[in-house]
């Protein structure tokens, strides 16, 4: 029962309302408010039975008015949680002409390019580390798994993620969707080689809304590695002409020490449900803020 709400039965036949559910005889049920009630009581009190019937064909038709408010508001409500649904913006996947346009209002020159026009595209092995997009030689020759900004730092720094625990928790989930995870260092500077986790701990990134890892660069790399991942040295001075964005989905190119490309796999951010908008924007910074080219070629299809 309803606080506030009496149930009666109405014969139709013998005048009479009854509050008792288990009046043999047939009746018709009214969930009534209570006023309603109490005013039919004191008609039936005092009144003749044309009187009563009255008062009880009132206080049904209330009833009905009632439920009909009801169902009404009910679907004024369901239309405007409806109309406010359509009315939110969808969003819409990014198109090789978006990152166009980004780019060149950063000051880049940037060109759409059709992957069967670049040499060296390559099938995603399993066997290849998702590493970072940096185009140095390597001690790895395991060179065919997506490219990130700082391998899988670009995965952390994307999700906000900034505790030893979140990132130990992505190693095993990359390698749970079939890539081999990794961080780098170089030769001269150990494990603060990697330029793009060099701006995210010393707050270059701040003013883009990424918050600072908890874990410096020897202990990311230790988690890394005490999680399954592998740790990947680079060599050499950083000589790239070009920033390559492969949007062709489980492709990828491979560095050459010797022809140096800053490598982007923006499709490897869809696979990891990343922003990808803002996986792109702060590879894009990464650049600019080491000094590299702004010139790029966004691979499609």
């Amino acid at each position: 029962p309803i606080q506030g709400i009496h149930t009666i039965k109405y014969n139709h036949e013998r005048l009479g309302w009854y509050d008792c559910p288990d009046h043999n005889i047939p009746t018709i049920t009214f969930y009534l408010p209570s006023l309603i009630i109490d005013r039919c009581r004191k008609f039936s009190s005092m009144a003749t039975g044309s009187t009563l019937r009255q008062a009880v064909t009132i206080g049904a038709s209330l009833s009905f008015a009632v439920a009909a408010w009801v169902y009404a508001d009910r679907l004024l409500r369901r239309s405007r949680r409806v109309e406010k649904k359509d009315m939110e913006p969808k969003e819409t996947p990014l198109t090789p002409e978006d990152i166009v346009a980004a780019l060149e209002g950063r000051g880049w020159d940037a060109v759409i390019v059709k992957a069967a026009d670049m040499e060296g595209m390559v099938d995603v092995a399993p066997t290849g580390i998702l590493k970072c997009v940096d185009g140095r030689g390597s001690d790895n020759t395991a060179m065919c798994g997506p490219k990130m900004a700082g391998g899988i730092y670009a995965i952390a720094h994307n999700r906000h993620t900034t505790s030893i625990e979140g990132l130990k928790a992505i190693v095993k989930e990359v390698a749970a969707k079939g890539h081999v995870p990794s961080v780098h260092g170089d030769h001269s500077s150990d494990m603060m080689g990697c330029g793009f986790f060099k701006l995210w701990l010393t707050g270059r990134f701040d003013d883009m809304g990424y918050p600072r890892p908890e874990f410096d660069a020897d202990q990311g790399a230790k988690a890394v590695k005490e999680a399954g991942g592998f740790i990947e040295m680079h060599h050499g001075s950083h000589e790239e002409k070009v920033v390559l964005i492969n949007l062709v989905e489980n492709k990828t190119l491979e560095p050459n020490e010797n022809d140096q490309r800053f490598i982007v796999d923006g499709w490897a951010a869809g696979k990891f449900d990343l922003d990808v908008p803002n996986f792109l924007v702060a590879a894009a910074a990464t650049v600019e803020m080491l000094g590299g080219p702004k010139k790029a070629k966004i691979i499609v299809a």
